[in-house]
């Protein structure tokens, strides 16, 4: 019988009523001709693309009028980057936490949640917005020529002069009031702009009025909130954020017109329930290999949650420290250079994301999933004898002779792999390494006879050597079901290989117990 591996993740209060845990995972629909429905593949892995100071990256930015320059703030300094990925120090900017960035193909405006910095790419000045009129700035957008940002602490948004961020007329500012609450933060899109308060979002588009350009769409309003600034970010053709409202908070949503639609299940919602706060969260979106992806940090939960828009599916992404998940090492997202480029939460690495790359920087990625051995509502609370189990995943990937090469071992020259192990020194290149062959990379598999509160042993099983593409996965002799009579499945692995799973067949007799 077909065990259902495949799904999204979905871990409930009680785990004896669901637990399908997802981490490093994510599935692909195959809309026709597949050997299945859809498959799971392994989440991209960290490639290394430079340290960019001491860290860590706070913010990231590609210009929107030169294709070859990016900014990044990494710990209190700003940095331009090429395409090569040598930086350049521009200038300090103060804080600790991230920043929001917009810039009008002249300028770059930095604001760092009150103190803000302006950049100008053709004089190469860097200098904080000094005007005595400027009142701080937590977010910020371009909108016709504008920068619009919320003033710290306040009602307020406000826009410069035209043109020209370092300068703010004291009356270019109006209140979001139609509610009471605080202005959390702001973005532009579609030309509008979305002002999120703590209870309410209200949606403003420039008329070109006199004293102040902006006035607020009729209609535009619900009552809904945001928790944090930097969880608000655009995607396919649409707003997410992390949302609040008079009645709770904890929910995420995606904007459906000019209302929120609640994309996050009851699963989700009870996870980001348990982090101490939620208040720090901050997100980034991305799209790769026709997948849009939300991307929600809990820095206080130690967590990173995904939403892929094209299966309307949730998974984990976890760094692997010290034999525990942790949040992802990303911390912000920017699309330069043809790649997907991420900034580290803790040093001054940036990344590039990489469905080629099978390590985090160099670190163990691992990846884990966690289903019920019975479909729902085939378990008829009898115990059954489980003999064998054959795991459906793409065999023959192989991993090298000797361990996985981390960044230091890449030779200067060509970005070829330095092979310290050999005697004269052997060069080869990064294909050629891969393609070594040598030991079998391995599957673990343990399983609880209780609904997934305590877990067996690890068994393990090899998916073969490179080239052996008819190589079969099985685990047997996997024994008797006990207590509940309700068995839940773990599959994980660290080796750094290509990971493709489209099923798993369980062979099972039924008892009259």
């Amino acid at each position: 019988m077909k065990t259902p591996i495949l799904g999204s993740s979905y871990v409930t209060r009680s785990v004896n009523a669901a637990d399908a845990r997802m981490v490093n995972l994510f599935p692909e629909i195959i809309p026709e001709g597949g050997k299945e429905p859809a498959y799971l593949q392994r989440c991209p892995g960290l490639l290394t693309l430079a340290t960019i100071g001491s860290g860590p990256i706070r913010g990231v930015w590609s210009f929107t009028s030169d294709t070859g320059t990016a900014f990044v703030v990494s710990g209190n300094n700003l940095y331009k980057i090429s395409t090569s990925y040598a930086a350049t120090f521009l200038g300090t900017v103060v804080g600790s936490g991230p920043v929001s960035m917009a810039d009008n193909g002249t300028q770059l405006f930095i604001a760092a949640n009150g103190p803000s910095y302006i950049y100008n790419t053709l004089t190469n000045v860097f200098a904080n917005i000094s005007d005595v009129d400027f009142p701080g700035a937590v977010s910020v957008g371009y909108l016709d020529g504008y920068f619009v940002f919320n003033e710290p602490n306040s009602q307020k948004i406000w826009v410069t002069q035209l043109l020209d961020g370092t300068s703010v007329d004291p009356l270019d500012f109006a209140s979001a009031e139609g509610s009471p609450d605080g202005v959390v933060g702001l973005i532009v899109d579609h030309r509008e702009v979305w002002v999120y308060g703590t209870n309410s979002v209200e949606v403003w588009t420039n008329v070109g009025g006199v004293d102040f350009p902006l006035q607020r769409v009729q209609g535009a309003f619900n009552e809904i909130g945001c928790v944090s600034a930097y969880t608000i970010a655009k995607m396919d053709n649409g707003l997410f954020w992390l949302g609040a409202d008079a009645r709770g908070r904890g929910i995420v949503y995606r904007a459906n017109g000019y209302t929120g639609q609640r994309i996050s299940t009851h699963a989700i919602e009870w996870q980001i329930q348990q982090y101490s706060t939620i208040n720090d969260a901050l997100a980034y979106t991305y799209q790769q290999d026709g997948h849009s992806f939300y991307v929600l940090i809990f820095p206080s939960g130690n967590a990173t949650w995904v939403y892929d828009v094209a299966t309307g599916a949730w998974h984990e992404r976890a760094g692997w420290q010290n034999g525990v998940f942790t949040r992802h090492r990303s911390n912000c997202q920017m699309a330069f250079n043809n790649q997907i480029v991420v900034g580290d939460y803790q040093n001054g690495n940036i990344y590039a994301f990489d469905f080629d790359t099978y390590t985090d920087g160099g670190s163990e990625q691992k990846w884990l999933r966690t289903w019920r051995a019975l479909a729902t509502g085939q378990n008829n609370l009898k115990r059954t004898a489980q003999h064998s189990m054959q795991i459906d995943i793409e065999s023959g990937v192989g991993i090298p002779a000797f361990p996985p090469y981390q960044a230091e071992d890449l030779a200067a020259e060509n970005g070829d792999l330095l092979l310290a192990e050999t005697s004269p020194v052997t060069y080869l290149t990064t294909t050629e390494y891969l393609g070594t062959p040598g030991y079998d990379p391995e599957v673990m598999l343990r399983w609880s006879d209780d609904g997934g509160h305590t877990w067996s042993n690890y068994h393990t099983a090899s998916i073969g050597k490179i080239g052996e593409y008819y190589k079969r996965v099985w685990f047997r002799r996997l024994g008797m079901t006990l207590k509940l009579r309700d068995r839940v499945y773990e599959l994980s692995m660290t080796d750094p290989v290509k990971t493709a799973i489209m099923g798993a067949n369980l062979l099972i007799s039924p008892t009259n117990a």
